[in-house]
């Protein structure tokens, strides 16, 4: 592509590269010039306008941005994704519901390596998504960019980003009672469960609250509706053989994983009894505030079950925002 100053009586067909304002009238940079363009411009004195002019193997912007972002999600509604018109070399990917970012993140490196005109921003691995949301942008920066080096982006980029739905459409509350613990504690955990379950598109299906004890954790998770089992106990999980791991246990469950390196969220566990999963949430799952559970809840949400790789990785960007109910500050100084 090569760029220059011409006299308008010479550009029609190239490509206006400063935008002009014509009286009142603005001409946009990027635009193919037409004949009635040139006309224009003459009309309000100008007489030599700057320009660009594609080399042969050239390919436009807007019919590079569409290529890429249709090499990237060749079936937009399997990846629960829509798709916007090209304009001026950027096309947007926006989420048709909620759930949760899979992409390729060795491909993104390599596609956005290949040449600095072709980029791709997007939002971070498995961030939570609502309708509408958008997701990722594809941007041709120059008015054009070589066949060679957008072919090579279409190879890297296939199928390198979707949105991963959420398959669950509900979930059950267990609530214990431990001695000694506040009157207000249980209406406040319901509250931010809904909330969180909401921002889903998920159910709270049942509340049931019952003492703090393996038993009674047990009897309730055979019984509790929904296809997701939450359990927010009122004295704090500690140990992988606490009250509630237990009582899933009992109940004749497994218990995949205790702790994570999240902040806070630490005391979180999940497991599951049966073919439904099992999230013991950490006692932080009362603020509406991010904490390490909502990761771990809109991953199973979504059908992907963390694996012990999965929660070491989330230790990277784990240390969140203190929440303002925490009884231990992890940090004391003023």
């Amino acid at each position: 592509m090569r760029f220059g100053t011409v006299p308008v009586a010479e550009a029609e067909g190239a490509v206006l590269a400063h935008s002009l304002m014509l009286g009142r009238r603005k001409m946009p940079k990027g635009r193919v010039l037409s004949a009635a363009d040139l006309a224009a411009i003459t009309g309000a004195g100008i007489a030599e306008i700057v320009v660009a002019r594609l080399d042969p193997g050239d390919v436009g912007e807007d019919r590079a941005a569409e290529q890429l972002s249709r090499a990237m999600v060749p079936d937009p509604a399997a990846a629960h994704l829509r798709l916007t018109a090209p304009q001026k070399g950027r096309v947007n990917f926006h989420a048709t519901g909620p759930g949760v970012v899979g992409l390729d993140p060795a491909a993104i490196r390599a596609l956005n390596l290949i040449d600095p005109a072709l980029t791709l921003a997007v939002l971070p691995a498995f961030a939570r998504v609502a309708a509408g949301t958008m997701v990722a942008t594809v941007k041709v920066i120059t008015y054009a960019v070589a066949e060679a080096a957008l072919a090579r982006a279409v190879a890297e980029a296939e199928g390198a980003l979707r949105v991963r739905p959420v398959v669950m459409q509900s979930a059950g509350l267990i609530l214990t009672d431990a001695p000694g613990q506040a009157k207000d504690l249980g209406p406040k955990a319901e509250e931010a469960v809904r909330t969180r379950l909401s921002r889903l598109g998920m159910d709270l299906a049942e509340v049931v609250a019952v003492p703090h004890e393996e038993a009674e954790i047990a009897a309730a998770l055979a019984r509790l509706k929904g296809d997701l089992s939450l359990i927010l106990t009122g004295a704090a999980t500690s140990d992988s053989h606490d009250v509630a791991p237990e009582g899933l246990r009992r109940a004749g469950g497994t218990v995949a994983r205790f702790g994570m390196p999240v902040d806070p969220g630490n005391l979180l566990f999940y497991g599951a009894l049966g073919n439904r999963p099992v999230i013991g949430l950490p006692g932080c799952a009362r603020s509406p505030a991010l904490n390490g559970a909502d990761w771990v809840l809109e991953r199973i949400a979504c059908g992907i079950m963390p694996d012990a790789e999965d929660i070491a990785g989330m230790g990277v960007g784990g240390l969140l925002k203190e929440i303002p109910i925490r009884p231990e500050p992890r940090d004391r100084r003023g």
